[in-house]
């Protein structure tokens, strides 16, 4: 056996004694007593008894030894403002969020959503509810009130952390109008919205419920607030995810298994060490941003930087300006983000010095081998492709260099991760695949590992149904991707089995874009798919059925209704879900059950075959569609 097989199969068979070592990377205010409780499959409850806290060990504990070192970096190109935390000044500013947290009634416990733009403030909101044992669930920016408002609605936050507003490209984009328009929504109105103001617009405040942050601030400049320590088992953080169904799931996640991961991976498969610099390209909404800008990096004494902006502004060379100037060790990012610098000026990639840069990691979508091919010959660094979800946390796939070096194969995210025993199954059967090439789900045999969710919010039942029961006659979690394996034990990942598309790393349920587009008055049905992009990775494209077919005379009043209903997504979940085309057609395919065939109508938009169809009600309705496309 390899150096890393033995590593990985220890984690596997000696689970127990596995997790106990890598529990000793983070402080425990009380030991451990127990490593994994699994007596109520699928529910893992990792490290019980022992008592911790996020903050402490993001922060606290390093103040003895680096205090004076940087540990939060803003930089904004946006506002063209970029300023350096040291460990002592972070942890001055989360006992001063956290004291104001506590002054509005925010007590342990309690959930506190954040909805902010990439602003040390928001770094300073996460950590401080850590630190007092509140549950963050922090809401992308680029969300509208209609996808904010269902968040407030399942979470029931005791408060609101927000801004007036973000910027992209250099427009100021309003965040304070879209919050209170999805408070209004809400059945549950918070007690408190706390604002940190950037005057990039004006704000609309509310007596008696907002509050602002610089005001709160200065009142508690030197409040002490000791760290609350919680049971291991402690929810951290929520985090919603899109489904199946169009309610976002609330991933939930503990606080002593996922400290215990982060400090794992940073060390076996990101190799950060204490005093580099870490930069991760992604936005605190996303599950990236909680584990790879926020707790990974300051659990292992790293700097992070916290980037507002656009990876092309003021030119394709930002990002590796900032390698050069913080001197990054470990970059994070997206196929996307990617494949945009792909079109700007090569001799970006070689203006900075990035010697600093020991490798360059992707994940949020499948990393295409011609991508991957031209960055690393661009910066001649490693390129290390990693998969995994906002459900597990940290990497299920990926190569772990800190035990093992071992290369990466393009288009591949890798190996199977210490801690999850992956297998590949058939989505029919649920007997596992084995031989190379052979496609199947992508699934892991409980205990999940430490670090991923323990369960949906509020709704035990929809976790076990939702991720458990999906493969025949098998406990299993299924992750909805299909992969196969090569002889070597990478995985190929080929998308996904069910109806959510990954748009530029964002996972989007088709049907929560499907339920808003239904929400126009002249569309009576209509059905979403994900087609392969180029750029992107997928795009949603909307077919849809309308009740008055006067509205469809000519090409410009199809441009007219087609904008619309653009709008209509774009005012409910937000640009980030607007359909790429809305095609209108007469009726949609259907099976005889009355079951869409988004699978079919994928294929078709793909060019690709559209499989058995002898259950399909009407074989025009697909035609309707390979026409239109003509």
């Amino acid at each position: 056996m390899t150096a890393y097989e033995d590593f990985y199969r220890r984690s596997i068979d000696d689970r127990e004694g596995f997790w106990a070592e890598e529990a000793q990377r983070i402080d425990w205010k009380t030991a451990p007593q127990q490593v994994c409780d699994y007596s109520n499959p699928p529910f893992a409850r990792w490290f019980v008894g022992g008592t911790t806290n996020l903050c402490h060990n993001a922060v606290d504990r390093h103040l003895e030894k680096r205090a004076g070192q940087a540990a939060l970096i803003a930089v904004s190109t946006e506002t063209n403002t970029e300023q350096v935390y040291t460990f002592q000044q972070l942890h001055a500013e989360v006992q001063r969020m956290a004291a104001s947290l506590l002054e509005l009634g925010v007590q342990k416990g309690d959930r506190v959503l954040i909805y902010m733009p990439m602003i040390a403030e928001a770094a300073f909101a996460m950590l401080a509810c850590a630190r007092i044992g509140a549950i963050h669930s922090v809401v992308f920016g680029g969300f509208a009130a209609g996808a904010l408002a269902s968040r407030i609605e399942d979470s029931s936050p005791k408060l609101i952390v927000s801004s007036d507003g973000g910027s992209r490209g250099g427009k100021a984009v309003e965040y304070k109008p879209l919050l209170d328009e999805a408070i209004a929504q809400s059945s549950h109105k918070p007690s408190a919205v706390l604002l940190a103001d950037r005057k990039l617009t004006t704000m609309k405040i509310v007596a008696g419920r907002d509050y602002m942050w610089s005001e709160l601030r200065e009142k508690h400049l030197d409040t002490v607030v000791p760290c609350e320590w919680v049971d291991s088992t402690h929810p951290s953080y929520t985090l919603y995810t899109s489904g199946t169904t169009g309610k976002p799931k609330g991933v939930q996640r503990d606080t002593g298994g996922y400290a215990v991961a982060l400090a794992a991976s940073m060390k076996h498969i990101y190799c950060g060490n204490p005093g580099e610099t870490y930069f991760s390209t992604s936005d605190i909404g996303w599950v990236v941003g909680h584990s790879y800008i926020i707790y990974g990096p300051l659990i292992a004494g790293m700097a992070t930087i916290m980037y507002e902006g656009l990876p092309t502004r003021p030119d394709g060379g930002i990002w590796w300006s900032l390698v050069e100037k913080y001197k990054v060790t470990v970059m994070f990012s997206a196929p996307t983000a990617v494949r945009v610098l792909k079109k700007q000026d090569p001799a970006l990639l070689t203006k900075y010095d990035l010697s600093s840069l020991r490798a360059l990691f992707l994940a949020g979508e499948p990393l295409d081998e011609p991508t991957a091919q031209w960055i690393s010959e661009g910066l001649k660094k490693p390129i290390i492709d990693n998969y995994w979800q906002t459900e597990t946390g940290w990497p299920i796939l990926s190569i772990a260099n800190g035990v093992e070096e071992k290369t990466s194969k393009f288009g591949s995210p890798g190996v199977a991760m210490y801690g999850y025993n992956v297998k590949l199954l058939d989505e029919n059967t649920g007997d596992e695949l084995t031989g190379a090439g052979q496609k199947g789900v992508v699934a892991i045999e409980g205990p999940l590992p430490p670090g991923c969710m323990q369960t949906i919010w509020r709704d035990d039942e929809r976790f076990v149904k939702t991720y458990w029961n999906s493969i025949p006659g098998k406990l299993v979690y299924s992750t909805f991707d299909w992969g196969v394996r090569d002889q070597d034990g990478y995985f190929f990942i080929l998308g996904r089995t069910d109806d959510v598309i990954n748009v530029a790393g964002h996972r989007l349920g088709t049907r929560e874009i499907e339920e808003s587009i239904s929400s126009h008055p002249n569309i009576s049905e209509v059905a979403v798919v994900g087609i392969a992009d180029a750029l992107k990775g997928q795009v949603a494209v909307a077919f849809a059925v309308v009740k008055d077919a006067s509205a469809l005379v000519d090409d410009a009043a199809r441009a007219k209704l087609e904008a619309e209903v653009m709008k209509v997504v774009d005012n409910t979940i937000g640009a980030v879900g607007r359909p790429a085309r809305v095609r209108f057609v007469t009726v949609l395919p259907k099976t005889r059950s009355g079951k869409l065939l988004r699978r079919a109508i994928q294929a078709v938009c793909e060019g690709r075959d559209a499989g058995d169809l002898t259950t399909m009600d009407d074989p025009a309705a697909l035609q309707q569609i390979k026409d239109l496309l003509a």
